[in-house]
C-alpha cells in the first residue's frame, strides 16, 4: 500500500489519523519470522540481497542485535526501500527538551516512597517528541545497559521523523489514540494498548485524539521479549499470537522532511530530501508492534495467598543474570480474586528490584483513588527496598471483606520494575504535579499486637 503525497503544514487532521488507522490489518506473533510487501513483487525470492533487487529497490539490514548472537535472541530485518538509509545529509546537534538519558546525576537516588499526579497539559503545538518528560532511570546508554521512564503529552501530531539508537520505545497510552507510522507500515493503539518500537527504526507518532497522554519505558538492554513460562506450562501471561505486527506501508514523498535521531542521549537532527519511511517490503524479526493488555491471560491463585507480582509479567529484558531482569513490563489486568483466608490486595514488602506503577484507567486495589491519590495518568516510585504495601484505607477494607469470588475489572494499572534504582531527574524531583505528602497514606496503621492467647 502507497501512503503518498506531502504531508500538511500544522500535521496530519485527527480525522485523516483516524481513518487510516481504522480497519488496519496485522501480522500475527510475537518475534515471528514475519515478510510482507506493499506491492507485489517488491520482495526477491531465494536470497536476501540480489545483485538487483526487485522494482529498483535497495534492499538493507537493519540489526537489533549482534550478527553472533543466538539464534533464538537474534533479531535483525531485511528492508526493500525506495532508497537506502545511507542516502542523508549530516546530522547536526539540535534541543533535548525535557527528554533526558542515563547515566542519571542530577540527584542522588531516593530512598523515599514518591508518587507524581498526572502530567499538564502541554504548550500548544506540542507533538510527541517534543512532550517526552522523563522522570529518571539508571544504567549506562553507551553500554547499552539500563533503563529510562518517560512520561508524553501532545497535542499535535508530528510531521517530522524519530528514530532511537538508544533503545527500544514501550508506549503506554494512557489518554488519546495514536497511529504510528514506522518504516514496517502502520501501527493503531488505544489506551489499554502497548506498542514497542525497536531500536533504531524510524517512526511518526499521529493523533487520533484533539490531546495524547501516556507512559514510555526506554530500555537500553537486551530486547524486550516473552518471559519463559516454567511450571505454568506451555500457555498462558501474553499469549505470542495476540502480538500484531504492521504489514508494509510505505511513502514516496519527495520534499524536506526532518529526521530526528537520539543518539547516546542527545537528539539530532538532519533534513532529508524524501520520507525515510519508504520501505516498500521487508522480511525479519525486528520489526515493531502493538498488544492489547486486555488479552492478558492472568494466572493467579485459587487456593490461597496473593502471588507474587512477577506471574504478572508481559514482557521481560533479560540481564547477564539469569531470573534478574534489566526490566520487566508487569499489568495488573481484570482477574478474578478467589484466595481464601487471604489478604487479597498486594501485600507489605521490600523489594531488591525498583518499581514505577502507572495507571491507565479506572483504580488500582491496592491504592485509594480520587484527588491527592493514584489516579490514570499519574504514577509512583517505590524505589529498591523501599517499605510499600496497601494504603491505611485499603487495609481496613480488605482485612474485614466478606472473602467472596470477587471480579477486579475496574482498573488497569502497570509497572516497569527494574534491578537498579531510578534515579530521578531534577525534573522530576522537583516537578509541582509530585504530591508533597505521599507518606501520609500509611499513618494511621494502628497497632493490633495482642501477646498470649
Amino acid at each position: 500500500m502507497s501512503d503518498g503525497g506531502t504531508p500538511r503544514a500544522g500535521g496530519p487532521e485527527h480525522g485523516d489519523a483516524r481513518k487510516a488507522a481504522e480497519g488496519l490489518t496485522y501480522l500475527s506473533g510475537f518475534g515471528n519470522e514475519h515478510s510482507s510487501e506493499a506491492v507485489p513483487g517488491a520482495l526477491p525470492e531465494g536470497r536476501n540481497s540480489p545483485q538487483r533487487a526487485p522494482l529498483g529497490l535497495y534492499a538493507e539490514q537493519l540489526s537489533g542485535t549482534a550478527f553472533t548472537e543466538p539464534r533464538a535472541h537474534n533479531r535483525r530485518s531485511w528492508l526493500y526501500r525506495i532508497r537506502p538509509s545511507a542516502a542523508h545529509p549530516a546530522f547536526t546537534r539540535t534541543g533535548n527538551g525535557a527528554l533526558r538519558t542515563a547515566p542519571f546525576t542530577e540527584t542522588v537516588p531516593d530512598p523515599n516512597r514518591l508518587r507524581w499526579e498526572p502530567m499538564p497539559e502541554p504548550p500548544r503545538g506540542t507533538d510527541f517528541l517534543a512532550g517526552l518528560w522523563t522522570l529518571g532511570g539508571n544504567g549506562d546508554v553507551t553500554q547499552r545497559t539500563g533503563m529510562a521512564v518517560h512520561l508524553y503529552h501532545a497535542d499535535t501530531s508530528m510531521e517530522r521523523v524519530f528514530s532511537d539508537a538508544d533503545g527500544e520505545l514501550l508506549i503506554v497510552p494512557e489518554r488519546g489514540g495514536l497511529l504510528l507510522r514506522t518504516e514496517f507500515g502502520l501501527l493503531h493503539a488505544e489506551p489499554g494498548h502497548v506498542a514497542l518500537v525497536p531500536r533504531g527504526v524510524r517512526f511518526r507518532v499521529e493523533l487520533l485524539d484533539a490531546t495524547a497522554r501516556g507512559y514510555v519505558c526506554e530500555n537500553y538492554g537486551a530486547p524486550f521479549r516473552l518471559p519463559d513460562l516454567g511450571p505454568i506450562g506451555a500457555n498462558g501471561l501474553a499469549n505470542p499470537r495476540d502480538f500484531h505486527a504492521p504489514v508494509a506501508a510505505y511513502e514516496d514523498v519527495e520534499g524536506p522532511v526532518e529526521v530526528v535521531n537520539k543518539y547516546c542521549g542527545n537528539l539530532w537532527t538532519a533534513t532529508y530530501d524524501h520520507s525515510p519511511l519508504d520501505v516498500v517490503a521487508w522480511h525479519g524479526n525486528h520489526v515493531p508492534y502493538v498488544y492489547d493488555l486486555r488479552r492478558f491471560n492472568v494466572i493467579g491463585t485459587i487456593s490461597y495467598d496473593h502471588p507474587d507480582p512477577s506471574i504478572f509479567t508481559v514482557l521481560t529484558s533479560p540481564s547477564d543474570t539469569p531470573g534478574l531482569a534489566g526490566v520487566d513490563f508487569v499489568v495488573f489486568a481484570p482477574r478474578w480474586l478467589v484466595g481464601e483466608d487471604t489478604f487479597r490486595p498486594p501485600y507489605f514488602h521490600r523489594n531488591v528490584m525498583s518499581e514505577y506503577m502507572g495507571l491507565v484507567e479506572g483504580a488500582y486495589d491496592a491504592k485509594t483513588a480520587g484527588k491527592g491519590g493514584f489516579v490514570p495518568g499519574g504514577g509512583s516510585l517505590h524505589n529498591m527496598m523501599s517499605a510499600h504495601g496497601p494504603d491505611r484505607e485499603t487495609f481496613d477494607r480488605a482485612s474485614a471483606a466478606e472473602l467472596r469470588p470477587q471480579k477486579v475489572d475496574d482498573g488497569l494499572a502497570f509497572m516497569f520494575e527494574t534491578r537498579w534504582p531510578v534515579t530521578l531527574t531534577g525534573q522530576a524531583a522537583g516537578a509541582d504535579h509530585l504530591q508533597p505528602r505521599y507518606d501520609d497514606v500509611w499513618r494511621g496503621l494502628e497497632r493490633h499486637f495482642r501477646p498470649g492467647p
